[in-house]
């Protein structure tokens, strides 16, 4: 049990801090560097749980695709943060009377929060043949054979997103250069490299 809080302790102070610092860094690139530390962070607690699939999820879903998207959008965009700052002062009194609203609203949630009576019997009932297995097996054996034709269809607009993302991007535009690789396979370099002979002496 020590090592558990200690563990948790830890992840929970790292994942405040770098969530402190994606708001407050100047430079966004860091801000998404510390976005994706707190996914890390996330992904200890939800294992700290016994919900490795939803750790896995974090670290396949949100890092390796939308904060690494995030990363590639801030560094390759020409965006003049400066500007984009100036003027941010006016809004604080807004972003004040939102944010106490919210915390408000947090707050009544928690402080009024009861479980239903049938609470205890629910989680007395059995678990459905899922004992003794991971909560990754048994979201497996639930998706694949219950909802295997939702998981299917899911897949199946996923796929047709992507089909339409590439046929956006290749589609031919005015002052676009396009990669052809037909044409580089077979050039030549007697097309693009010319030799020149010169004599000692006189230079070129």
């Amino acid at each position: 049990m020590i090592v558990q809080a200690f563990a948790f302790y830890l992840f929970a102070g790292i994942l405040l801090l770098s969530a402190l610092m994606v708001v407050t860094a100047r430079n966004p690139v860091h801000s998404v560097l510390f976005l994706i530390l707190s996914f890390f962070n996330s992904a200890g607690l939800f294992v700290l749980l016994g919900a490795e699939f939803i750790a896995m999820i974090m670290v396949i879903v949100y890092v390796g695709a939308v904060a690494v998207l995030f990363l590639f959008v801030v560094m390759m965009l020409d965006i003049s943060f400066t500007d984009l700052r100036k003027g941010a002062m006016n809004y604080v009194p807004l972003g004040v009377v939102i944010g106490s609203i919210l915390l408000f609203e947090l707050v009544a949630i928690y402080s009024y929060w009861q479980f239903s009576p049938s609470t205890e019997n629910n989680l007395a009932l059995p678990g459905g043949g899922f004992e003794g297995i991971g909560n990754a097996h048994a979201i497996g054996l639930v998706i694949y054979t219950k909802y295997v034709f939702a998981f299917q269809v899911a897949g199946l607009i996923l796929f047709v997103a992507m089909i339409g993302a590439i046929v956006l991007t290749h589609r031919t535009r005015s002052g676009v250069r396009k990669q052809k690789i037909e044409e580089q396979q077979s050039r030549k370099a007697s097309d693009v490299v010319e030799v020149k002979k010169i004599t000692p002496g006189t230079g070129v």
